[in-house]
């Protein structure tokens, strides 16, 4: 899967500006971010890449990296 369709993901589930740098992003480092906006971003994630995350997962995601590193769980490699 392309980069852009992971980062049009947090785009538009976040409201963020597309000029924005988002690689280094955290949870909660944005108001979107919040626990509203996690669930959403994780939904919008599993619609995205036809996959569904484990409560686990859901938990560990705490950042644009590192939801890249738990796609790879689910066999889905961000290029």
């Amino acid at each position: 899967m392309s980069k852009n369709d992971y980062n049009a993901v947090f785009y538009e589930t976040l409201s963020i500006e597309k000029d924005k740098d988002i690689t280094k992003l955290k949870y909660q480092d944005i108001e979107e971010w919040d626990s509203i906006g996690h669930m959403s971003l994780v939904s919008n994630l599993e619609d995205k890449f036809q996959i569904s995350f484990e409560t686990d997962d859901i938990v560990d995601f705490s950042s644009y990296s590192k939801g890249i590193e738990i796609l790879k769980k689910y066999k889905v490699e961000i290029k």
